[in-house]
This record gives structure tokens, sequence and C-alpha cells, in this order.
């Protein structure tokens, strides 16, 4: 039995063979839904989502399995004071598979070892967001065909923000990756991201404070939201809210070819009229993310074969 609790937790070659996995069930959706016939995905978020656990559900539903589930900690008993090794404990005995988000750094993992069946992390504070990571991914494969000599401008939210303290750990695995880190000084990247991941694997990386500095050279601008949630005062988020805002004027200074991608939910950093602009795929990058989710619920229950084996170049439905 595997669980995900980070991109690192899969190799190159088997992300590959996920990504094939979730190109053929966006190409073939009716080949796949019934694979789960008789399944049931249990979604812990011990924090709001939409887009995730909606995802999560969705992609479960799509495989002709069942879901249940709590969307918050005050509805399940968390309000009581359970932990949650023995939260899953019980869940292993009514689900199949897991999906947990959790304001706690670490939580999934704890979750992990005292589980019964397959455990997803779907977001544990400001540390890992895997999916989000397969779904971005995947969406830059499905878009430029291949994962290399890409330059990434990262904007926004860079200490809080899991999903791109993710990303770039999964990045750095691809070949002639270079990054452009736009951000407030307050919202750098962390230390052990720029050192252990950055710094440590001699990836080529510019920390910048305006966005528009960066936009001529990026392949790829992965916009954030500055998370109220994660600040300690409300002064302070506040004051770093609107920094960045992505606009028409920042679009004219851009590449005819540059993508942009947000993980949502978007807030106003980027501006409405960017909507429409061909360049924007965030909302596309969304429902990649079922197709994603969908590949690896099929994996992580043993439904498909030759995904974690090194030897296979394919695997068998």
């Amino acid at each position: 039995m595997r669980h995900l609790m980070s991109p690192l937790d899969l190799s190159v070659s088997e992300l590959k063979r996920l990504m094939d996995l979730a190109q053929d069930i966006e190409e073939h959706p009716e080949d796949y839904n019934t694979k789960c016939n008789g399944k049931k995905l249990a979604t812990c978020f011990y924090e709001p989502s939409t887009r995730t656990r909606l995802s999560f559900e969705a992609a479960m539903l799509n495989l002709g399995g069942s879901v249940l589930g709590f969307s918050s900690a005050d509805s399940s008993s968390a309000a009581k004071g359970e932990s949650v090794s023995d939260t899953i404990r019980v869940i292993s005995s009514y689900a199949d598979i897991c999906a947990m988000r959790h304001p706690k750094e670490g939580a999934p993992l704890v979750a992990s070892i005292h589980s019964g069946i397959p455990v997803i992390n779907a977001g544990d504070g400001g540390h890992q967001h895997p999916t989000q990571t397969l779904t971005d991914l995947f969406t830059i494969r499905s878009l430029r065909g291949e994962i290399k000599d890409l330059t990434i401008g990262l904007c926004g939210d860079l200490k809080f923000g899991r999903t791109v303290h993710s990303l770039i750990e999964a990045l750095v695995r691809y070949p002639n990756i270079r990054f452009k880190l736009i951000s407030p000084e307050e919202l750098r990247v962390p230390d052990y991201i720029r050192e252990e991941v950055l710094v440590r694997n001699n990836i080529p990386f510019e920390e910048l404070e305006r966005l528009e500095n960066a936009m001529p050279d990026l392949d790829i601008l992965y916009m954030t939201r500055v998370q109220r949630e994660r600040f300690f005062n409300e002064e302070d988020y506040v004051r770093m809210k609107d920094f960045y805002i992505l606009d028409k004027d920042k679009m004219a200074l851009a590449k005819e070819d540059m993508m942009v991608l947000h993980p949502l939910p978007r807030v106003n950093e980027i501006s409405v009229d960017v909507d429409d602009d061909p360049r924007a795929f965030y909302f596309k990058q969304a429902k990649k993310g079922v197709y994603v989710r969908m590949a690896l619920i099929l994996t992580l229950l043993g439904l498909v074969e030759g995904i974690f084996d090194e030897d296979k170049e394919d695997y068998h439905a």
C-alpha cells in the first residue's frame, strides 16, 4: 500500500506514467466510468476547500465510486478533541481511500502511519499540496508537450504558498528549468526551499520584487493569492494583499505563447480582464485536476498496473 504525501513520493518516470493515464482518461472517459464500482472515497477536510474537495469527489463519482466525509473540522469529531490518528483508524473501516486536508503540517503523514487505507495529502498547512502539483505538471505537459527548457515565474505569496513549495520541488527534477521568484521581501520563499532545493540542485533562479521586470522572459507565470489565513495579524495581510495584480497592461509585456496558471481561488491578483486572454489557462487547469485525481485514485487502489513498476513503459487498465 502506498500513500501520496509529496510530489517527491513519485519518481519522474512514475509521474510520466500517471500523466499518461490521466491523458487517456481525459480522451476516453467512458472507458473508466465503472472502474471504482463499490469503492468509497473519504474526503476528510479540516479546513475549507472548493476545488480540491469537489474535484476529488467528482473524480471518484466519474469512476463509478461513492464519497463520504466532512468539509470542516467543526463538522467532525475533531471538534470534540479526537486525534487525526484515531479518526483515520475509524475512517479505514468505512472507506477504501482517503483524501485529507489539514491546517497542521504533517497531519496527513501522521494519518498515513496509522491508516489501513491509502491516504492522499490534499494540503497540509503551508507545507505541501501534491495533487495540485500533479495538476500543474499535467497542465504544463498538455499545453507544452514536454516539461523542459522553461523559464517559470512564481508570483505572490511564496512564503506560505504550499502550492509553490510543492511545484518547485517537483520541477527541479526536469531539464533546464529556470525560476523567477517574484514577491515582496516579506513573502519570499522559505530558506529551506532556496537553499536545500534550488541552490543544492544548482537551479538558476532570480528573486525580484517587480512583476513587470520578469514578464518578458517568462514561458509560464504561476500566480498565487496572498492568503489571509496564513497571516498572524490583519494589518500585515491588508498591507500585502494588493502588492501584485496581473492585468492587461502587464500581459502586454509577455510572450505571445506564455501560459498563465493559478491554483485558485483567485481574489484580485488576476484582473478579470485577463480571463479572455488566450494565454490564461487557470480554469482549464482546474478541470485537468479531475483527470489527475482520477488517475491517482485508480493507481493507489491498485486498479491499474504498471504505474509504480519502473521496468514497464505502459500501464494496463
